[in-house]
């Protein structure tokens, strides 16, 4: 199964619908295709079969046998494109550099970086006890080894 075949197909489906964008793609040694998508505003069902029925079409199984699976990322997968982040502005992200790990809202999301802010208690500069200050984290896609949207109940 030619990969770049299979992604010229799912892009051309995807460009039906502006909102939505291709998050992966994997074509296993048994044929086995997975594709998963993502829109600005979700994906609803539909647009998943009519992305499954667009690969599917464009190809014999007469020819060549393959399966084919076409979903939407759930919550546990580390978010992967710069479209992704700026769909999650305002919810808490877990981010994780070669440095730190962080923990905090997304505020903003840009071609090149995120920005993340938090609360957090500091002893005071002058007596005893804590404080409660506003931090701020300013980190470039690049230096992201992983960042997962925080799901609160």
């Amino acid at each position: 199964m030619d990969q770049a075949k299979v992604k010229d197909i799912v892009n051309e489906a995807l460009a039906q619908n502006n909102s939505l964008y291709l998050i992966d793609l994997n074509i296993t040694e048994n044929n086995k295709i997975l594709v998963t998508i993502d829109g600005d505003n979700g994906v609803p069902l539909s647009e998943c079969i009519r992305v499954n029925r667009a690969v599917d079409d464009s190809f014999d199984r007469e020819e060549e046998d393959f399966s084919l699976e076409v979903s939407t990322p759930d919550i546990s997968h580390p978010l992967k494109v710069k479209r992704q982040y700026i769909k999650n502005i305002n919810r808490i992200l877990k981010v994780k550099t070669s440095e730190e790990e962080l923990e905090g809202t997304l505020v903003t999301a840009d071609e090149d970086k995120i920005v993340l802010n938090w609360k957090a208690r500091e002893p005071k500069p002058i007596g005893k006890g804590k404080v409660t200050v506003q931090k701020e984290a300013i980190i470039a896609y690049k230096d992201i080894k992983e960042a997962k949207v925080k799901i609160v109940f």
